[in-house]
């Protein structure tokens, strides 16, 4: 069996997900085919890789594949395929994001998911997906292709609508959201034995019911210290997340640096009191990447100099879908598809949600969840409105679209008016340049 690693540069989580299968039984022997652009990244990973596959004994075989030219050769009949690219990295395009909105009072935390820099991440990330699935269609047509790139709703659903139906988007909020919340509010006697629902989007999907192993209700006492601690603990950075529930009845997936810039309530210049009161971390992307890279570097040198010994299986989802899909034994995700029948009843079948899957030997399988709580719902599609916009752009190449998903972005359209709005995406698409396919 074949499986192929697109971004394999992305080296840490390359050796997350890979080293995740070598400790798979039913995986352990494939062939590993790496691929990336950036020639020392993808020889890092190479390395690390053959060190944990000595390491652990295993018969896997491991290829590297630089380069465009290269690419269909480490796509060629691969079983699976994952997906962990960033396009532009750090330098020159996160920069780009994070800089031209500041210079209009548009300020940012992560930037990856929605907002402005989500926008024109989608936006130079797709034509490359594009390429992707023209090969993977030629060569590798019967793949599950595992996408973790965000943005994710966009990335996925565009992939998914349009070139490569047999597509899943992962992100690891949904393994950590219950376990989060009990753990914040001190219960964490329930964590290992838990019952949970979560759906809605990805980095904004509701803990919908939080059970004990009887099925009691847990979400009375977590409301009841959840009020308690934002009265009496101002330090805590949680806070974003910690209001939805007094406010929208329900904990949300992703972290409150993200969601934070998903709604018009935290980020504003009128009220700039609101960044100290709810720690809100301006800029955090950004100085989260060079933390990386830094780490990085001091990490390849520890693990180049010393090889990888000790090591355990992660949580990331990959490796457990493989292994169901091969063995045939059914394993369950919170996972991105597209609304197809409205398994959220009240989103369009367009949009891309993030819902309980279930997996066996003949693939992906969405459950219905119904409708959600009115107010989540309405927060969800104040997202889904810029996602699909921004899905839309990407299709046209026209400019007014990307203006529009910018305009339909619940924190540029409540900061900005329409006018310093389309001057804005003017200067970032002049500035991504070549990064960017030609918009008219």
């Amino acid at each position: 069996m074949k499986i192929t690693f697109m971004g394999a540069g992305s080296t840490v989580f390359a050796r997350n997900v890979i080293g995740d299968c070598l400790m798979t039984d039913c995986l352990k022997d494939s062939e590993f085919s790496l691929y990336d652009i950036d020639g020392k990244r993808l020889e890092e990973s190479r390395t690390i890789l053959e060190s944990m596959n000595a390491s652990l004994g295993s018969p896997a075989r491991i290829s590297a594949h630089l380069g465009i030219e290269n690419r269909k050769k480490a796509l060629r009949g691969a079983s699976f395929v994952i997906n962990a690219i960033q396009v532009g990295g750090y330098e020159p395009c996160t920069v780009t994001d994070f800089e031209i909105p500041k210079k209009y009072g548009l300020r940012q935390t992560i930037g990856d998911t929605l907002g402005i820099g989500g926008i024109m991440r989608a936006l130079r990330t797709i034509p490359v997906m594009e390429d992707f699935c023209r090969d993977m269609n030629e060569v590798c047509p019967d793949a599950l292709f595992l996408n973790y790139v965000n943005p994710m709703a966009m990335i996925t659903g565009y992939v998914q609508r349009y070139e490569f139906p047999n597509t899943v988007g992962l992100c690891h909020s949904v393994q950590g959201c219950a376990r989060s919340i009990l753990s914040l509010v001190g219960m964490n006697e329930y964590i290992d034995e838990r019952k949970e629902l979560i759906a809605g989007i990805n980095h904004q999907a509701w803990l919908l019911k939080i059970e004990d192993k009887y099925g009691n209700d847990l979400y009375p006492e977590i409301k009841k210290r959840i009020h308690k601690k934002l009265l009496e603990d101002k330090e805590f950075d949680d806070q974003v997340r910690s209001i939805y529930i007094e406010r929208f009845g329900y904990y949300c997936t992703e972290s409150s640096e993200h969601n934070a810039e998903y709604n018009p309530y935290f980020i504003k210049s009128k009220y700039p009191d609101l960044i100290e009161r709810h720690n809100i971390p301006l800029d955090e992307y950004p100085r989260r990447c060079v933390v990386q890279i830094e780490n990085w570097k001091k990490e390849y040198e520890s693990l180049k100099d010393g090889g990888v010994k000790e090591f355990s299986r992660s949580n990331e989802y990959a490796s457990r879908i493989m292994e169901a899909i091969v063995t045939n034994n059914t394993y369950k995700i919170g996972g991105n598809v597209l609304n197809a029948n409205h398994l959220i009843s009240n989103f369009p079948e367009e949009a891309c949600v993030e819902i309980p899957c279930l997996i066996d030997g003949a693939g992906i399988h969405p459950t219905y969840v119904g409708a959600l709580p009115t107010a989540c719902a309405a927060l969800n599609m104040t997202n889904i409105n810029c996602q699909l916009m921004t899905v839309e752009a990407a299709r046209t190449k026209k400019k007014n679209d990307v203006y529009l998903a910018a305009m339909l972005d619940p924190h540029t359209s409540a900061e900005l008016d329409i006018d310093t709005i389309v001057k804005m995406c003017d200067d970032l698409i002049e500035a991504h340049g070549n990064w960017l396919p030609e918009f008219h």
